[in-house]
């Protein structure tokens, strides 16, 4: 995976799309997975500036769409043709769902120096069975059998977003937080139960409600979380407040000098 690039590897082929606001939406869904190369067959209609204003920073990928007459000229030139489509059909295709395939597709795409063409047909047809008959493999998204039909542009990164993550994406790690703390230790704990009842006693919540029962749940509560040390003194402070504006708010009695 060291050499894979999908920017070069693979190009993405929008075959006779009818509305340019799906050309726009897939060139964004590229460029969040990190695609690059598209390449538009008969497009029903094209407006680089249009298309830019929908989908922010793309300029420079979009000078660098390639335009064909026909599909085939569009393949001529790549190592593996991707089909996709919803439809149920029958024919001998070779199926696959997006994330099989993208297993398969990445160390395929490392391997040569042509690039894998991944397919979309136009919007209210999709792909005939001759168009596909053009490809190595056919991808279909389970969806909804009721609603199997994907917008052009969800297609588009439902696809890229499998390869991504079958490649680079894979090293991605989540965000943490910027300031670790470990966990808190039992005595921090108990201070932060001890403040916790005395705030519950401060508002009245208790009443007529058992606070051994009640104080058994908050710590059974407080210890699932698994809080750290710092949010455990930040729910201390909150009660330690609580208790300090309802002593500044209570009337001072006394009887005063006479």
């Amino acid at each position: 995976m060291q050499n894979l690039d999908l920017s070069r590897d693979f190009v993405i082929v929008l075959h006779e799309t009818q509305d340019l606001v799906n050309i726009a939406g897939s060139v964004r869904a590229m460029l969040n997975m990190g695609f690059r190369r598209l390449r538009l067959v008969s497009p029903a209609e094209f407006d680089a500036y249009r298309i830019a204003g929908i989908a922010h920073g793309s300029e420079a990928m979009l000078e660098e769409i390639e335009f064909f007459d026909d599909l085939r000229s569009a393949l001529a030139d790549v190592r593996h043709v991707v089909g996709t489509t919803a439809r149920g059909r029958t024919p001998a295709f070779v199926w696959q769902h997006p994330r099989p395939a993208a297993a398969d597709l990445i160390p395929l795409a490392t391997s040569g120096t042509k690039p894998i063409a991944l397919v979309f047909g136009r919007e209210d047809k999709g792909l005939t069975s001759e168009q596909l008959d053009l490809c190595d493999r056919v991808i279909t998204v389970p969806t909804n059998p009721e609603r199997s039909s994907l917008n052009l542009a969800q297609a588009v990164l439902i696809i890229c977003y499998e390869l991504w993550m079958a490649g680079p994406g894979a090293e991605q790690t989540l965000p943490t937080p910027r300031r670790h703390a470990p966990p808190a230790t039992p005595e921090e704990l108990q201070l932060l139960f001890d403040d916790y009842q005395r705030g519950l006693e401060a508002i009245d919540f208790f009443k007529k409600r058992d606070p051994a029962m009640i104080m058994r749940t908050v710590r059974a509560i407080m210890r699932r979380a698994g809080v750290n040390s710092r949010e455990a003194k930040l729910v201390r402070a909150m009660w330690i407040e609580v208790r300090k504006v309802l002593e500044r708010r209570t009337p001072r009695t006394g009887t005063g000098e006479g």
